[in-house]
């Protein structure tokens, strides 16, 4: 079962400093290294959702980017992990094969709980999440991912015999913003044209939404659904010749190499303020403790920048009114240490806030098979 882990509050629960909105934990040990993470609330509803498994033999990763508002991305951080935990327990292993079944399973069982909630809660159908997963085991990284959440490598290079750091992107954006992605949803719907329309100063799947692929929005997939006259009610009337988004994901699997020194794992809202290299780099060159809300703050003092304010400016803004200047914003560092052995990993779970304003607290396994659906 799960129990409370034996800590001192403030490192149990994470802290808060002196943005109200931010939520960090400094740093936490996994099987190859150590971990920090970290989440601000801009929405009046945390839509990111944040976690990290580990174990002996494995470590997970998830930051998951809830739209339309936050029930997706929760379903997904309560559900996704164990799916993989089941199929890895029957297949012996981590693989890509594993996570795909799990992403499966998770949008299966997401679309029986919307069905369920439809007659009482009908704009359920158009809810959905982002997900990005990473999972580390045997010296091998799979990183599965829907929307455009980011996962970015830190690997070392030798520059004219001098070591220095470079960023490789893990993850592909699924993101009409991005002329290959629009490329191929227009491809894919050669009778549904536009299917991708430039609106709002940005391009959008049926002018409505910029990302090809998540969990949820069962709107924009199942025909029952978007001609549904509950939905309709609210404006939700899309003609579909079929699907116009998919729970496919992109996954890739690579050994990782004793060059590789760190991975950022991180909802859009970093990204969309900072470049891969510009977060490799604040990485590399600050201590490990606490590197995630160093990301998160760099990002915010971008955002500020762009509106002529500072950090402490905006950190006076409350919830939902604070969305006009930055998203909710999600970031997980894992720190490679190959000479680690993974024998000595511990067993625990970690997760960010379900809202910044709630006291989700860490929990250790005692039992992985009890992860189990």
């Amino acid at each position: 079962m799960l129990r409370t882990c034996v800590k001192p509050l403030e490192r149990c629960i994470g802290r808060r400093s002196g943005d109200v909105l931010l939520w960090h934990n400094d740093l936490k040990p996994h099987s190859s290294g150590d971990f920090s993470i970290a989440v601000v609330q801009a929405n009046s509803n945390l839509e990111d959702q944040s976690q990290v498994y580990t174990s002996p033999s494995a470590t997970y990763v998830g930051v998951y980017d809830g739209h339309g508002g936050p029930e997706a991305s929760r379903f997904v951080n309560t559900n996704l992990f164990p799916f993989i935990h089941k199929y890895a327990t029957e297949q012996g292993g981590i693989s890509a094969d594993v996570i795909k079944k799990a992403f499966n399973a998770t949008e299966e069982k997401f679309f029986q709980f919307v069905k369920h909630q439809m007659p009482v809660r009908p704009q359920i159908a158009s809810v959905g999440s982002c997900c990005l997963v990473g999972a580390i085991s045997d010296g091998e990284l799979h990183v599965a991912n829907l929307g455009d959440s980011r996962v970015v490598l830190g690997h070392k290079v030798s520059d004219g015999g001098k070591p220095r750091v470079v960023a490789e992107r893990l993850s592909r954006d699924h993101n009409v913003s991005y002329e290959e992605v629009r490329k191929e949803v227009e491809a894919q719907h050669p009778d549904d044209s536009p299917v991708v329309i430039y609106c709002r100063g940005v391009w959008r799947i049926k002018g409505i939404i910029q990302v090809s692929r998540s969990i949820g929005d069962f709107y924009l997939k199942k025909p029952e659904f978007h001609r549904d006259p509950r939905l309709m009610q609210y404006g939700h009337h899309i003609p579909l010749k079929k699907p116009v988004l998919t729970a496919e994901p992109s996954i890739i699997s690579r050994k990782l190499k004793s060059q590789d020194l760190f991975l950022i794992f991180a909802s859009d809202g970093l990204w969309e303020h900072l470049s891969d290299e510009e977060a490799v780099d604040i990485v590399y060159k600050n201590p490990r403790a606490g590197i995630a809300k160093r990301l998160v703050g760099a990002a915010i003092r971008e955002a500020t920048k762009k509106r002529e304010l500072r950090y402490k400016d905006i950190m006076k803004i409350e919830r939902g009114i604070r969305r006009h200047f930055h998203d909710d914003i999600s970031v997980i560092v894992i720190y490679l240490d190959h000479e680690k052995s993974s024998k000595h990993g511990k067993l625990g779970f970690t997760t960010a806030p379900v809202d910044i304003f709630s006291h989700t607290e860490d929990k250790v396994v005692e039992d992985p098979l009890l992860l189990k659906n």
